[in-house]
């Protein structure tokens, strides 16, 4: 009988374990096998809608190898600069997950979780081709950026150390309108994430370039519910999977690599754990 009780006292202690270590979007992503990506449809590469009116771009090939591993379906959201955070702030979350070249923040991690950093970029800007004879002429210049992104402050900061004690970063609404607003002239410099400018100036090859050095390192998080360490340890797990077995440089080289439309060296490694 003694044995018995403590074999029924250790399973209890084990179903309480598991208990512990679950979370709600663990579990419902598990029990369900859908998970649901906020993913962009305007940030190319990331992001994007093709010629061929197909949902493309890094975070959807991302977000794609990570349901599958999870044998799960997956469903993805749009999402913008303005709901990335939200959608999954919300009681139930709208989405389990955030692909969207989103800068992994200090200020932000007080409102969500990230996961480790799964893409390394920087800010920069980008002009037409030939506007800029020296950085220092940013100074002076219309500049545009998007609205809800530390892009602004970065770029304001930066323009302050150039020479300019009150510049004005006008705001756009997303990165069509940004790009529209440089295309148009109503600025005459952008600036973002490199490999979003890289994405639109692709669209007219030749015609615009990017300048200067990175004012800004980048690392990119996957955005998560705010305190679910399942949800977010098999998120971590699966990156550091993708990896290991070569999936995630496979991935990366399809949209960034020498022979793509995107080029844009590798810079850092992805965080793995023994």
């Amino acid at each position: 009988m003694r044995v018995l009780k403590i074999s029924v006292l250790a399973a209890l202690l084990v179903m309480a374990a598991s208990v512990a270590f679950a979370g709600p979007t663990y579990d419902r992503v598990m029990a369900d096998k859908v998970v649901r990506a906020g993913v962009s449809n305007q940030g190319i590469p990331f992001g994007f809608i093709n010629d061929k009116n197909e949902w493309v771009g890094f975070d959807v090939d991302m977000a794609t190898e990570i349901a599958k591993r999870l044998g799960a379906k997956l469903e993805m959201v749009v999402v913008n600069n303005n709901t990335r955070i939200s959608f999954v702030q919300t009681d139930p979350p709208k989405v389990d997950m955030v692909l969207s070249n989103m800068t992994h923040k200090r200020e932000r991690d007080k409102k969500i979780d990230f996961s480790i950093t799964y893409f390394f970029d920087g800010q920069k800007f980008l002009a037409l081709k030939g506007a800029v004879k020296d950085v220092k002429d940013l100074a002076n210049m219309r500049v545009g950026s998007m609205q809800g992104t530390t892009s602004i402050i970065n770029a304001t900061e930066y323009l302050k150390k150039l020479g300019n004690p009150d510049p004005k970063v006008t705001g756009y609404d997303g990165e069509v309108a940004m790009f529209e607003a440089l295309r148009s002239g109503r600025v005459q410099a952008i600036t973002t994430d490199s490999t979003i400018l890289l994405g639109y100036a692709a669209k007219e090859p030749g015609k615009y370039e990017l300048v200067g050095d990175f004012i800004s390192d980048e690392p990119y998080g996957i955005g998560l519910p705010q305190d679910d360490s399942a949800w977010r340890d098999t998120i971590n797990f699966t990156i550091q999977d993708m990896w290991a077995d070569g999936t995630y440089m496979t991935i990366y080289n399809k949209w960034f690599g020498p022979d793509s439309d995107y080029p844009f060296p590798m810079t850092e490694k992805i965080e793995m754990w023994p």
